[in-house]
């Protein structure tokens, strides 16, 4: 293998794709400081923010995907999808990788498309339980296929295919003595039980109205509250703190310390996107997760219930959650074997070491012997 090799990564749209890719060049620069590492997201998604901030160069595919009801934009997709083809494979020409890895997201489609057509190494990282489309048909192409989950045969190639779980934000990885510091920062007493609500980097709506809804119930049963509610619901949520000023509420638009919020947390109230799964596992936190209806393919749902039949986290579905988040928070804050043993099945299921595996099997992927017979 060169000593300065060059990786593109592509993918992006939400955070769930943005921040596992962003892991995934740190852990190549780490082992590879001499390497050079070039994005491609989609053009207005968040990744050519994010991306920059982060320190690595991106390029932008006009890209995007098709919406539920028929709208201009539907009847634009098949020529932003010949479009950024073609874009692809302009960028891969000029930038020369040794490897492309896909993360998914409307960019990686066409990027990871074009890098096989043109013989270069590609690597997916699927986070999901349930892989999208874009991803079961680039499969038979790719070298390998970094998941998650156990049982991913039955949508990918057996002999392509490595367990090496979700990359997660770093300063997760180690809690154990940061409980006193998280209460502090937030405010917080520390002989009364806290719950943490994520919903989302952008909120939740279901989840936010069903704390608010709820909010009475928790307060009386003693819990104190962080409460990310993402920009929409922010101002409905402070209005409702406000009115229970002093009582261990404390609301955030966008939490920007999570290693806080969950040292702080005894129990975790999130949505099931995967990267958010797979940082309750590293936690090892007690967690209720209400999968989001409004993804492809269900695959949040299909994501919570890999850890439900481990026993490892409690389900609440989105329609009942109005009605019943409340009930089941109390339940099981009152449950002390209930959140021991929750906890404890968590914690079996994370790889704290996901983004450096990730790293070594793109690494492997450059080295002819290894996959020949791919």
């Amino acid at each position: 293998m060169k000593s300065d090799p060059k990786f593109i990564i592509s993918g992006g749209g939400t955070g769930g794709h943005i921040f596992p890719a962003i892991a995934i060049a740190d852990a190549l620069k780490r082992k590879l400081p001499q390497a050079s590492i070039l994005f491609v997201g989609a053009k207005g998604r968040m990744e050519m923010e994010k991306v920059p901030a982060a320190g690595y160069a991106i390029k932008g595919l006009w890209i995007s995907g098709l919406q539920r009801r028929i709208t201009t934009q539907n009847l634009l997709f098949p020529v932003k999808v010949i479009s950024a083809y073609f874009m692809a494979r302009s960028i891969i020409r000029n930038f020369k990788p040794d490897a492309v890895i896909g993360v998914g997201g409307y960019a990686s489609g066409p990027t990871l498309r074009a890098a096989i057509s043109m013989k270069i190494p590609t690597i997916i990282q699927e986070q999901n339980s349930y892989p999208g489309i874009t991803n079961k048909v680039l499969a038979t192409g790719v070298k390998r296929i970094c998941v998650a989950y156990e049982g991913m045969e039955k949508y990918f190639p057996a002999k392509r295919i490595v367990i090496t779980g979700n990359p997660v934000r770093r300063d997760i990885s180690s809690l154990d003595d940061k409980r006193a510091e998280a209460l502090s920062f937030f405010g917080l007493r520390a002989n009364i039980p806290t719950l943490l609500i994520i919903g989302g980097s952008l909120g939740a709506r279901t989840i936010n109205e069903s704390i608010l809804h709820s909010l009475g119930l928790l307060l009386e049963n003693g819990l104190q509250v962080i409460w990310q509610t993402g920009i929409a619901f922010a101002e409905k949520a402070a209005a409702a703190v406000e009115e229970n000023a002093n009582k261990g509420i404390c609301t955030f638009a966008f939490i920007t310390r999570m290693d806080m919020a969950y040292a702080a947390a005894d129990i975790v109230v999130s949505r099931a996107g995967a990267i958010a799964i797979s940082e309750l596992c590293l936690v090892g936190k007690p967690a209720i997760l209400i999968p989001s209806p409004n993804v492809a393919e269900d695959h949040q749902t299909k994501n919570a219930l890999a850890l439900v039949k481990k026993n490892a986290a409690l389900l609440v579905r989105d329609s009942e959650a109005r009605e019943e988040l409340g009930k089941h928070i109390i339940l099981l804050a009152n449950d002390a074997p209930l959140k021991a043993q929750l906890s404890a099945n968590i914690r079996q299921l994370a790889f704290p070491e996901a983004a450096d595996r990730i790293a070594d099997e793109i690494m492997l992927c450059l080295e002819p012997t290894q996959h020949k017979n791919n």
